[in-house]
């Protein structure tokens, strides 16, 4: 797994960024004929499913934190009584409230890795279905409106319990039409989309339309963040750019520390030299970046926020692979690449000048990552690649997804943000090379 060329990658994308702007739809969803799926609480449930073998139970289960070293597993729909066959009930129950996959369907990572499986007993036989073609194969053909919006869940869409417009489902001839969603609306550049889908009999399930519908509230603080801070960036300006800057310089200032501790974590792990070395540098030079983009901020009229980060223990090999693989290789790449962007289309000088040192840095920072994830890589076993890849495939989706929300026009011209359609051909440019 050797370093991406990513400085030629990054020439390649800003140079295709000649595409047409994105539309984004404002009408509402037609819901007529959809109905709501069988929820309980706030969750689907597995009632209302025609398996051709009923096992005993079915439960579906949420993990938070399925890739950490401290997983916490609770059930959210169980139909069935639990080892109703087996021939010995004590150690088939055991067995049961023993399952704990660490991978799962309906995966998502923010803050925390969210998975679901569902646990079943047969028999004496203890299963955890993991997978979309495992849930698929327990429900055979998929010939009611609940094994359609459970599929649709189990490929990575939302759907919301008594939300039609968000989480309705129909029979159309032999196939169903589910409507879901995916993405958050919190932070700026995160969005919300519906999706209009295609359930078959067979349990194909595809996209016919999407519109966004929602789009992020800038003062919701998520997305790039070292692990323990507790602060966010928003502040009050009247001054897009302002704004911008000020919660530039408020992330730029919490990487010091994150950079700092990644020294202390790469040290202990025994890595080289150079790996080390590199965190400390990248730490001094955020320290130069904070200086700068906090000088535009207040040039804006904005007055940046010291972050305030919580102390936490060293992580593990496999904890530091899996923030390294989505902070680092995902969002810290691509922030370097929309770096270059505003260093060749700020239209304000100082800015220009700014982003020009700043994105030959994080260039470095970037390459430093994708070096740390060789590194890591190496001392994982299976289980835990697998894992981080699944993390990695998380992050790039809900990356792409926040890319749709609009940016302020005078952002755009002033410190040469890109606009959506614009920082979408960026992302697609160097996609496939970058994380497939």
């Amino acid at each position: 797994m050797a370093t991406p060329p990513l400085r030629s990658l990054f020439r390649r994308a800003l140079q295709s960024v000649v595409v047409g702007p994105l539309a984004l739809s404002a009408c509402g969803p037609d819901v007529i004929q959809y109905t709501a799926p069988t929820c309980d609480g706030s969750m689907l449930s597995l009632a209302g499913i025609e398996a051709p073998v009923i096992p005993d139970v079915m439960q579906l289960r949420r993990v938070v934190g399925a890739r950490s070293s401290e997983p916490a597993q609770s059930p959210v729909s169980t139909v069935g009584e639990v080892c109703k066959t087996a021939t010995n009930k004590p150690t088939c129950e055991a067995a049961f409230t023993a399952l704990a996959p660490t991978t799962g369907f309906a995966s998502a990572c923010l803050q925390l890795c969210v998975d679901f499986h569902v646990a079943t007993t047969r028999g004496d036989e203890v299963k955890a279905l993991t997978t979309f073609d495992e849930l698929k194969g327990l429900f055979g053909t998929i010939d009611t409106t609940q094994e359609a919006a459970l599929l649709a869940f189990a490929q990575g869409y939302s759907i919301a319990c008594g939300q039609v417009d968000q989480g309705g489902v129909k029979k159309t001839g032999s196939s169903f039409e589910v409507i879901g969603t995916k993405g958050i609306a919190c932070g700026p550049g995160t969005a919300v989309t519906r999706f209009y889908l295609n359930v078959t009999p067979d349990g194909e399930v595809t996209e016919k339309r999407k519109e966004v519908i929602k789009v992020g509230d800038p003062n919701c603080a998520i997305g790039r963040r070292p692990p323990g801070l507790e602060t966010d960036g928003a502040v009050d300006c009247d001054e897009a750019v302002g704004r911008f800057f000020a919660e530039a310089a408020h992330l730029e200032a919490a990487s010091v520390p994150a950079f700092e501790r990644l020294f202390e974590e790469l040290r202990e792990l025994g890595a080289p030299v150079a790996l080390c070395d590199g965190a400390l540098l990248a730490a001094v030079e955020e320290i130069d970046h904070t200086r700068r983009t906090a000088l535009l901020a207040r040039r804006f009229g904005a007055e940046p926020r010291v972050p305030g980060v919580e102390a936490r223990p060293l992580r593990t090999r496999f904890e530091l692979a899996l923030d390294n693989a989505v902070e680092g290789c995902v969002r810290e790449s691509f922030g370097a690449l929309v770096a270059h962007h505003q260093a060749a289309h700020a239209s304000d000088e100082e800015v220009r000048e700014v982003m020009v040192a700043i994105a030959e840095d994080e260039t470095r920072h970037a390459e430093l990552s994708w070096a740390t994830h060789e590194w890591l890589w190496s001392g994982l076993d299976d289980g835990e690649r697998a894992a981080v890849r699944a993390a990695q495939r998380d992050a790039v989706t809900v990356l792409r997804q926040q890319l749709a929300a609009p940016v302020s026009p005078t952002v755009n011209t002033v410190a040469g943000l890109p606009l959506p359609h614009e920082a979408l051909a960026l992302f697609d440019a160097v996609a496939t090379d970058l994380w497939s």
